[in-house]
């Protein structure tokens, strides 16, 4: 497995890493047997993966407390840690807090990479609580930076990052942290709007991006036949009409025909080269300019051996052109907003 250096710092980084959300199981992923946690993340060390990426919100801290179980026994130093605060806990009275509790639910004295989950304002923050006090006097970036720093100059974190900070509060995050070594952003073949100011951004800072979603929770795991057989839960992005899923909140007419059309032109493409629908997404995925790290959902062992396999040759430069224009309608008609669960005006990264 290809290490990536992140950005000007020491932290180096899979190529592939793991992404840890459906750890300890809940309403959004279901039951996750912690046996089958454990083998994954065995493996996925075996095989060289480094990166393991938890959050405090991600199932009430039973990711973290699922993935520390996992990581016991393991060599510490093989094993790169990233978890998140939410932004609604960044005051500097509280951030300290939540911090030692995400290391005791890991059972770790530090972790390798601790990144504020989305930007601190109350449109973010409302998403996180619905205390009306924190999200109408929201902790000011200069008090949560400054706390994150104390806790790197205590051992408790190695490195700084961020996660879902559109341009401009990247540029105010980095004016009060130029430690700042990653920024965890969305990317797919139908999801690349970071390509339009974020990427570019980014390598002009010296941050790294761990890009998620690579496969769009499964849409670009050619699960569903029809887009119309795409769940609730799934269908909620700004892809799909707003009467798609009860559970939307975006209020869009979607990119239903630019999605489809791009769907049928990934599928023409990777029948040729004889690949799955997965394995060319995230290999298109890891050849993004920019992108240290890709994030990958395994619930197996089977399921984690193919995603590496994946990765393990990449695209010809041709055919990575060929993916971008049957993508770019969608990229287009989207924009550059990456938040894909709330409408273009109300984007919570700006």
């Amino acid at each position: 497995m290809e290490l990536r250096q992140c950005g000007k710092s020491n932290l180096k980084l899979s190529a592939l890493g793991l992404g840890c959300w459906s750890f300890g199981g809940g309403a959004y992923w279901g039951d996750c047997n912690q046996q089958d946690v454990d083998a994954v993340v065995r493996r996925s060390v075996q095989l060289g993966i480094n990166y393991f990426d938890a959050a405090e919100a991600y199932n009430d801290g039973r990711s973290e407390e699922s993935l520390g179980q996992a990581v016991k026994g393991l060599p510490r130093e093989k094993l790169v840690i990233g978890t998140k605060v939410s932004p609604s806990n960044c005051y500097a009275k509280t951030l300290p807090q939540h911090c030692d509790a995400s290391l005791r639910r890991l059972g770790l004295d530090h972790v390798d990479l601790y990144m504020i989950h989305w930007p601190i304002h109350p449109h973010s923050i409302r998403h996180f609580t619905k205390d009306e006090a924190i999200i109408n006097n929201p902790p000011t970036v200069e008090e949560a930076f400054g706390a994150l720093a104390r806790l790197n100059e205590q051992g408790k974190i190695r490195y700084i990052g961020v996660s879902n900070f559109g341009p401009a509060r990247l540029e105010e995050a980095f004016r009060m942290c130029p430690d700042i070594v990653v920024n965890q952003l969305p990317y797919s073949l139908l999801t690349r709007a970071i390509e339009l100011e974020s990427l570019p951004q980014c390598r002009s800072l010296g941050v790294s991006v761990i890009g998620y979603m690579p496969l769009l929770q499964g849409l670009l795991a050619d699960l569903y036949p029809t887009l119309t057989d795409v769940p609730p839960y799934q269908a909620r992005t700004r892809h799909f009409h707003w009467k798609r899923s009860q559970l939307t909140r975006h209020g869009e007419e979607g990119v239903e025909e630019e999605t489809n059309a791009a769907l049928a032109g990934i599928r023409t493409i990777m029948k040729a080269r004889g690949m799955t629908m997965a394995e060319i997404a995230t290999k298109w995925a890891l050849a993004g300019q920019g992108i240290t790290c890709c994030l990958i959902g395994a619930r197996s062992v089977q399921k984690l051996e193919d995603n590496v396999r994946a990765a393990a040759q990449p695209l010809p430069a041709e055919i990575i052109e060929k993916l971008n224009r049957v993508t770019q309608p969608v990229l287009d008609k989207l924009g550059n907003s990456f938040d894909y669960y709330e409408s273009f005006e109300n984007n919570r990264t700006r």
